[in-house]
Parts: structure tokens; C-alpha cells; sequence
């Protein structure tokens, strides 16, 4: 940061969508989620008595097959390879993700059948934690409704089956983008004060180049080589982030890696294609800023953001101060700082794009000030105000006036918590235009003021912070 340049880093992935295992989270990066993108995979199932399903697959060939069910092949009907109990060749096997034994993976299934010897799997999982992967063995994901209905068919007997080569790629999926299951989520454990991730970006399905001798496939089965892959991860939705700030150096090679982020953050969507708030898999909810930062990625909008927020060596100081580093240490980081300063300021109030307040428990007032970086240099800006939940908003001044002689501005927002609560946190938005421009900046308020010593009825204390 302190040689200009941007750092990018991947939210993390984990298993399921569980709160605060976001990863990287320093302020003077961006930390990156994972969303979906609107390429499709269909894939087409059609039994012999005519019935069809569609599914998701990265199969090249068609396949023609013998199905039956897993209790066929597998002991308790789990698609484990220990409990394989004879021969599957020719067949294509129906393995469910969710058993009585536990939860089954694609990798688990595509292992066990590829060991029994089958042809292929029809794997059956929550539509929203299908990714296509490729697999030694073709393998179509389908979601538990169309996968109970094929289960029926072969409540007594097998049945025929055809499976025709996946579409490549079909554009114009919706809804699109979906936050990806695995993304890790927010708050941030170690800076709660300084939303993380800051924002998202295509993650899952993307086609990427491949080192040529690794194979393609998971590394406990016998893969396929090939000079290209498919991947997904917040480690596939950080260079996208990495190449649009690379366009913005370009057409703004002046901005600071502060004013770059606060670009990319206060531009960023959060509707999907059909302008619904875009959602989050797993538990299939609409998305808040702790899954999605604050929001998804648009590349063409933050070559224009209107205004932005920048950050001086200062804030950062002020930040590892807050975190506990004493002089010494901040100065193997900075050797121009001499100490930190007597009195705290909280990290809250650091001019980041986000306004994020973790521990809300009387009236306070939050500090930030943004530059005009329009072609228009004479400029009004204006608030629009959506408050969190329980949590009085009001934000001064009601209008910002820009010119060629004072392109920067500071603005207040007072927060004022009206219901009794603990820990539980509430998301709004502040939202500065000038009638072109919409400079957003997502607001999340965690009101905790049950069980407090302080009086709030007889003593409104108001603090500035």
C-alpha cells in the first residue's frame, strides 16, 4: 500500500456457510467472495419409459446405460468406496449426497463408482451446491426433487438410461450471480469493525488455463490431462478483481490503492438478473453484506465512481494500534511512525468505503470524507438513507457541494439505536448521487445494549467518534 500498489486476496472457502470465517482481512487489501456467474451446463437425463430430467454435467459423450440404485452396490445404499459390495460395470449408479450413514460428496461418489467399475453417476444434491466438476467418470448433478422422482422409477427394478452430452456453456441462467455455498462469510473475528469480504466476484465454473502433466480431476481418482480447466473458488473470483484494478491504474494511474478499492466497493451491485437481492446458497437467503461485501463486482462502473474514499498511512496506524501492535512492531511496517496516538479513535472511524459498527450501544456518530473525482467538478450530492433495523439513521450534511476549489467533503452519520437488543446485527445502505452517480456504501449495525450498566432513558450519553 505504501508503494501504490493493490493487494488482492481470496475470502477463504470452507465447507458450508458459516459466519466468520473470512479470511484476510486487513484494511489496506480486498478481500474477495465468490458468486456464480450465468453460464449454464444443462445436461439431459431420459429414461427408457420416456420420463427426462435435466441436470449438470461437463460430460463431452453420450452415454447409454443400465441405472439402478446405490443399495445395489453399495452396503446401506452410501456411495462410499468401503462399502462397495460387488460389480457395477456397466452401470450408472443414483447416489443421493445425503444419507443415513452421512453426507456423501461428488468426490466420495465419483471414487466409490469409479472402484466398483460403473460407467457413470447421477449424483443428487441441494440445487444450490451444484458445481460441475470434471471426473474420470462422467458425472451429472441433479437437485433432490428430480432425483426422488428417478428414485421412484427404480423402487423395484433398474432402468434404462440415456445421458446426452452437456451444452457448452449456455448464457442467461437465472437467478445469476448467487453467492457459492463454500465463500467464507463475515463478520470478521480479529477487525469486526471493517466489513470483510469488501466485495464479490465471479468464482464458480471458471475456465481457466492448466498446468498440462497435473490432472484434471480430484487427486484421489485417476484423472484426465489437459491444457485447460474448470474451476471454482474465491481464489478464481480474486484475479478478476486483480484485472479490473489493472484497467483502473490504467485509465487512473493518480488513485491510490484506498481510492481503488472505495471505486470497486461503492459501484458494486447487489440485484441479480432478474432484480431480486442477489442471493446466498446454502442456506438460500437473500445476501447481506457479510456474504457479499458490498455486493458484486461491475467492471464498467468503477472506471466512473463519482466519489471516493481514500486512506493515508495514518488510518492503517491507527488501525494496528487499535489491534494491539505496539510502536516497535508498527515500526517494521512504517518506520516514519514515532507512536501511537493518546487518544483512540475507533476503527470504525476509519474513512473506509463500508460503515460497519459492531457494538452499538448509545447514540453515535461516525466520520467520513470523500473527493470528487467526476468530470463534473461542480457538483451536489445528495443522501438517500436506508436504516438497519432497530437503528435511527440520520446523515449531515443533507448536501454536499463540490467545485474546482474544494473537491473534498466530510459528512457525519449519527447512529441511534431505538430497540434493546444483543449482538444481533441489522444491514442498510447510504447512498450519495448527484442524479448520474450513486456512490453506495453498505451500513451494518450490530445494536448490543441489553445487560449494560449505562442508563439510556436518563442518561441519551452521545458520543463522537
Amino acid at each position: 500500500m505504501q508503494a501504490g500498489i493493490s493487494t488482492v486476496f481470496s475470502a477463504g472457502n470452507y465447507d458450508e456457510p458459516v459466519p466468520s470465517h473470512v479470511q484476510n482481512v486487513q484494511p489496506w487489501s480486498i478481500s474477495v467472495a465468490a458468486s456464480t456467474i450465468d453460464r449454464d451446463f444443462p445436461t439431459k437425463i431420459v429414461l427408457g419409459n420416456g420420463l427426462s430430467f435435466v441436470g449438470e454435467s461437463l460430460m463431452t459423450e453420450k452415454l447409454e446405460a443400465h441405472l439402478e440404485k446405490s443399495s445395489t452396490f453399495f452396503f446401506n445404499g452410501s456411495c462410499r468406496a468401503e462399502t462397495v459390495k460387488c460389480n457395477a460395470s456397466g452401470y450408472v449408479i443414483l447416489c443421493f449426497s445425503m444419507t443415513t450413514s452421512g453426507v456423501i460428496t461428488s468426490t466420495m461418489a465419483a471414487e466409490a463408482v469409479h472402484k466398483a467399475g460403473g460407467a457413470g453417476v447421477i449424483y443428487v444434491e441441494p440445487l444450490s451446491q451444484q458445481i460441475p466438476d470434471v471426473f474420470p467418470i462422467p458425472l451429472v448433478y441433479i437437485d433432490f426433487y428430480q432425483g426422488s422422482r428417478i428414485r421412484s422409477q427404480l423402487f423395484y427394478s433398474g432402468a434404462e438410461v440415456v445421458i446426452t452430452p452437456s451444452k457448452a456453456g449456455v448464457t442467461g441462467k437465472v437467478p445469476s450471480p448467487v453467492v457459492a455455498y463454500f465463500s467464507c462469510r463475515g463478520p470478521s473475528s480479529l477487525s469486526p469493525d471493517i466489513l470483510k469480504p469488501d466485495i464479490s466476484a465471479p468464482g464458480v465454473n471458471i475456465l481457466a488455463a492448466w498446468p498440462p502433466f497435473t490432472p484434471t480431476g480430484p487427486s484421489t481418482l485417476p484423472g484426465r490431462f489437459s491444457d485447460w480447466n474448470f474451476q471454482s473458488g474465491t481464489s478464481m473470483s480474486t484475479p478478476h478483481v486483480a484485472g479490473v484494478i489493472a484497467l483502473i491504474k490504467s485509465a487512473h494511474p493518480d488513485w491510490s490503492p484506498a481510492e481503488i478499492r472505495s471505486a470497486i466497493m461503492t459501484t458494486a451491485y447487489t440485484g441479480d438478473t432478474v432484480s431480486e437481492t442477489i442471493q446466498a446458497s446454502g442456506p438460500l437467503k437473500h445476501s447481506d453484506p457479510f456474504d457479499v461485501g458490498a455486493g458484486h463486482m461491475d467492471p464498467v462502473k468503477v472506471m466512473d465512481p463519482g466519489l471516493v474514499y481514500d486512506m493515508t498511512i495514518h488510518d492503517y496506524i491507527l488501525f494496528l494500534c487499535n489491534m494491539g501492535y505496539n510502536t516497535e512492531l508498527i515500526k517494521k511496517l512504517a518506520p516514519s511512525v514515532t507512536a501511537c496516538p493518546e487518544s483512540q479513535t475507533p476503527t470504525s472511524n476509519l474513512n473506509y468505503p463500508s460503515i460497519t459498527v459492531s457494538d452499538l450501544r448509545y447514540t453515535t456518530t461516525i466520520k467520513r470524507t470523500v473527493r470528487n473525482v467526476g468530470n463534473n467538478r461542480q457538483a451536489m450530492y445528495f443522501p438517500r438513507v436506508v436504516s438497519p433495523s432497530g437503528v435511527e439513521v440520520s446523515v449531515w450534511p443533507r448536501v454536499m457541494f463540490f467545485s474546482w476549489y474544494n473537491r473534498e467533503n466530510t459528512y457525519y452519520v449519527i447512529l441511534k439505536p431505538i430497540k434493546r437488543s444483543k449482538g444481533r446485527c441489522d444491514f442498510g445502505e447510504i447512498v450519495w448521487s448527484d442524479g448520474f452517480h450513486k456512490v453506495r456504501s453498505p451500513l451494518t449495525v450490530c445494536v448490543n445494549n441489553i445487560d449494560s450498566d449505562l442508563d439510556y432513558e436518563s442518561n441519551p450519553r452521545h458520543f463522537s467518534i
